[in-house]
């Protein structure tokens, strides 16, 4: 157990800060900024999660009309599959 010991030690001792190009330690705002360019590609949260939810919701209403009409529960689901591919694309 000793040696392992050691080598937890020795890897939460060193520095895990983030280095520029020329091995100099960037600054937070370096930091910030490289996030927030990476952030940009992201999807909006906001958006996904409402179409999300009316995703379920005609899904849920999609398999609530299958007893009584099978075709229109098909037409439905079909959309909720559409609102799916959109929720992706947001």
């Amino acid at each position: 157990m000793g040696d392992r010991e050691d080598a937890y030690r020795q890897l939460f001792k060193q520095n895990t800060g983030e280095y520029n190009k020329i091995g100099k330690m960037k600054e937070k705002q370096d930091i910030m900024l490289e996030r927030n360019e990476e952030l940009k590609d992201m999807p909006n949260q906001y958006w996904h999660r409402i179409i999300s939810f009316v995703k379920s919701a005609v899904r849920i209403i999609g398999y609530g009309i299958i007893p009584f009409d099978l075709f229109v529960a098909t037409l439905v689901l079909i959309i909720s599959e559409v609102i799916g591919i959109i929720e992706e694309l947001v």
